[in-house]
């Protein structure tokens, strides 16, 4: 089970001093958390002038389909949304029938924190989630998966997705590598490939590849882009490589209730968030404060890290008490269920674009003053 811990009062910060600095941000919770980039409130301004097309037939939303197919170098078709549990959702109707099975790991936001909304989407296709060591799925566990599926015959749903998370709920980035890997033996089982990527941009800040090597040319089909956990105020992507799945996705964001009449200033968001790769100097900035946060950690006696750091979630094992004072100290993060077998809390922090090194170091002073 997840638990939030105290919330402090005044928008989760320390007061700002006589000289005039910056107050702390004591929120690790969750890069929800953050405000919007000005760029992109400055584009939602630009765009509230005049009357415009309705339901998407804005010129927003065209400059956004081009952007798009230049930054991943492809042919694509993209709906904009406002939220990553549509964007989940909306993807995986468009590749798994009712009957179909879903395949992830334990681990993935579709599974766990989405109350249905995949098998709502899809009117009844079932998730099959696979378990793994750290939120990466192993190729012998899916290959192992798809075997027992297809061995159900008729008396099973039929392995008609691979949905994977990246970066993944625990923190952690899959290599090109492992990617094809996966998307290989999908594809050989007649499956298409879906990825959420409400973290893409850090997973991408992290591997240092192309925006196509991450996905269409690793084997990916649909990816869900999240922009708002990196500075939109509401704004997510269905981005498809495979053109021939968008024919009727318009009629299933319509069914949905996730068609917006005035649809440009979601694409207004998301023009912006590319511009200048806006995007990945978010990201960076989130991971580079996150890795910032592990090195601290890993300093200090009481705590260890189970898994690598490797986009903006910092994972930790901490003694209770240490927990409690944190607390006590006003900063606010997630209680996660520790493995079994390991004794203290596992919490979770994770760092926004706009969290700064002052941020960090605050909690990383809090925590060495507990006695």
């Amino acid at each position: 089970m997840e638990q939030t811990t105290h919330t402090p009062p005044h928008n989760d910060t320390l007061s700002a001093d006589d000289t005039g600095a910056q107050p702390i941000r004591t929120n690790f919770m969750s890069d929800n958390v953050g405000p919007a980039s000005p760029e992109i409130l400055a584009a939602i301004a630009e765009a509230n002038v005049g009357a415009a097309p309705a339901h998407g037939d804005d010129a927003w939303t065209a400059r956004l389909e081009a952007r798009v197919a230049e930054v991943f170098e492809a042919d694509v078709k993209v709906f904009p949304v406002a939220t990553g549990t549509a964007a989940n959702g909306l993807a995986l109707s468009a590749l798994s029938p009712p009957w179909g099975a879903i395949l992830c790991d334990e681990s993935a936001h579709i599974f766990g924190r989405e109350c249905g909304a995949p098998e709502f989407f899809t009117s009844g296709a079932k998730l099959c989630p696979i378990p793994s060591p750290d939120g990466r799925m192993q190729p012998d566990m899916l290959a192992r998966t798809i075997a027992d599926v297809q061995a159900g015959g008729r008396r099973l749903s039929r392995p008609a997705a691979l949905s994977l998370s990246q970066a993944t709920e625990w923190g952690t980035v899959y290599s090109l590598e492992q990617i094809v890997e996966l998307t290989t033996l999908a594809s050989d089982a007649g499956m298409t490939v879906h990825m959420d990527g409400a973290r893409f941009g850090n997973a991408l800040a992290h591997l240092g590849c192309s925006p196509a090597d991450a996905t269409w040319r690793a084997g990916v089909d649909i990816l869900s882009l999240g922009a708002t956990k990196s500075g939109a105020l509401a704004a997510e992507l269905v981005v498809m490589f495979d053109t021939h799945l968008a024919e009727d996705m318009e009629r299933r964001i319509k069914r949905a209730g996730h068609l917006w009449s005035k649809q440009r200033f979601l694409s207004a968001q998301l023009l912006a968030w590319f511009e200048n790769d806006l995007w990945l100097h978010n990201a960076r900035q989130a991971n580079e404060m996150a890795g910032r946060l592990a090195r601290g950690l890993l300093r200090h006696p009481g705590a260890t890290l189970p898994f690598e750091t490797q986009a903006n979630e910092v994972f930790a094992i901490l003694p209770e008490l240490l927990v409690q004072g944190l607390e006590a100290a006003g900063f606010v993060f997630l209680r996660r269920t520790a493995p079994p077998g390991v004794e203290g809390t596992l919490v979770r922090f994770v760092t926004g674009y706009d969290v700064q090194p002052a941020d960090v170091d605050a909690l990383l002073t809090a925590l060495s003053g507990i006695e």
